[in-house]
């Protein structure tokens, strides 16, 4: 009589710096991490190096890549922000039993493993999240140009446009807004060729200081802070996140909001590839 194994679970969460791959096998975890796989910017790039990722953890595990293809696996991936895009990577993949979202899924899942409550996630980007009885909902994410709001990027962005104001004699030169001013030999010239060339994590290298501004109770940076908090309070609201249900603060940014949101937060349970593994059991789960 042949013994059966419990089948596997693959976790994958992929992004514009690194791609991470989990394999749960008999008990145990392997972990590898490969190189940037975000589908929008560079799709065959980024299917290349998913499956390089799963390559190297069978092995690590001792077994043959063919033995994931029976698998339960849940891939979270930057650049999936429509249904065709995730059918496009599944079906570019050796894998019979797979579910392809966006990372902000598995970063939820992660954060908040079985249990219901929501996550603001905020660093040079942001998302909101919330799960109520494993099901996963979100707003946010959409990027520099048309959201992000409260995130480090957008944060700077409102700076310097506060900072063209007090130029202008319309908005109040606070000490953050000089210093903001000072950092380009105070030319208004140099400020305005910095915004036409810089991207979201060029506006959001300098946001801890704007955050430790608002500690010091700099005008400019606090009225900031608070309209970042304002977004996503609205946005915990419109999820339907009620107080006293954990919430994760995440991201590089995302702790810094706790005073300016006056809420009570807990550590995330785990990281996006934690989630992905999460919700490759749920997948499991389904199928039995």
């Amino acid at each position: 009589m042949v013994e059966s194994r419990p089948p596997l679970l693959i976790g994958v969460d992929g992004g514009g710096t690194s791609c991470r791959a989990a394999l749960l096998a008999a008990g145990r975890r392997y972990d590898v991490q490969h190189g940037p796989a975000n589908v929008s910017t560079d799709f065959r790039g980024a299917i290349a190096t998913i499956r390089s990722a799963l390559d190297a953890v069978a092995a690590k595990a001792g077994l043959p890549t063919e033995a994931l293809e029976e698998g339960f696996a849940h891939i979270g991936l930057a650049g999936v922000q429509s249904p065709e895009m995730a059918d496009k990577v599944a079906a570019s993949l050796p894998l019979a039993h797979v579910a392809v979202t966006e990372d902000r899924q598995t970063t939820i899942a992660g954060a908040l493993g079985d249990v219901d409550g929501a996550v603001a996630a905020i660093g040079t980007g942001s998302f909101i999240g919330c799960q109520k009885a494993g099901e996963i909902s979100g707003l946010g994410g959409w990027g520099f140009r048309l959201g992000d709001q409260a995130s480090g990027a957008w944060l700077m962005h409102r700076a310097y446009q506060e900072l063209m104001l007090a130029l202008d004699g319309l908005a109040e030169m606070t000490p953050f807004a000089q210093t903001l001013f000072d950092a380009h030999g105070r030319e208004a010239g140099d400020v305005v060729r910095f915004s036409l060339q810089a991207q979201p994590a060029d506006y959001a290298r300098n946001a801890r200081e704007l955050v430790e501004a608002a500690q010091a109770e700099d005008p400019l940076a606090t009225r900031l802070m608070i309209e970042g908090a304002d977004y996503i309070r609205r946005g915990l609201d419109r999820l339907g996140w009620q107080p006293g249900e954990p919430l994760c603060l995440t991201g590089g940014l995302g702790p810094s909001y706790a005073r300016w949101l006056g809420l009570s937060h807990v550590p995330p349970r785990g990281t996006a590839l934690d989630g992905a593994l999460t919700l490759a059991a749920r997948l499991l789960e389904g199928a039995r």
